[in-house]
């Protein structure tokens, strides 16, 4: 109820767990069945979103925010992150700014990815590499 009072676009099946550090909330989105998990911090200097039951992890990092190298005074920049349809950001992993994860697309644990994931991948490791094709059983 909090994060709606300050502006988050919040699903009523949206899950925010309560250890999670959330900049502005103002530019969140979390749609349906998406879950944030303890101790995430969103860095959220832009809009991040979580499509239908996106889930980021514990300890994850998202920023959307960096600062412009190339210029003397340092300006802060930023670009909006969306996480995808039932995409998974593993533990510790560290999304960057303007970063497509795809639906279905799972990031490892402690990856840190810089470029879009495309959907139904799976990427690992600093920089975040493709690993394989994600397939999911039959039930």
């Amino acid at each position: 109820m909090i994060l709606r009072l300050f502006g988050a676009k919040l699903h009523k099946t949206a899950n925010v767990h309560a250890s999670v550090r959330i900049w502005a909330p103002w530019f969140l989105t979390m749609k349906e069945g998406a879950c944030i998990d303890d101790r995430v911090n969103l860095y959220n200097v832009n809009m991040v979103t979580l499509e239908e039951y996106a889930t980021i992890s514990q300890e994850s990092f998202i920023c959307p925010g960096t600062h412009d190298i190339k210029s003397p005074g340092h300006e802060m920049i930023s670009w909006p992150i969306v996480i995808g349809v039932h995409a998974w950001v593993a533990v510790r992993a560290f999304v960057g700014p303007g970063v497509k994860i795809g639906d279905y697309a799972v990031v490892g644990a402690g990856a840190a990815v810089f470029k879009d994931v495309e959907p139904w991948t799976v990427v690992g490791g600093n920089p975040a590499k493709f690993i394989k094709k994600r397939v999911i059983k039959d039930a």
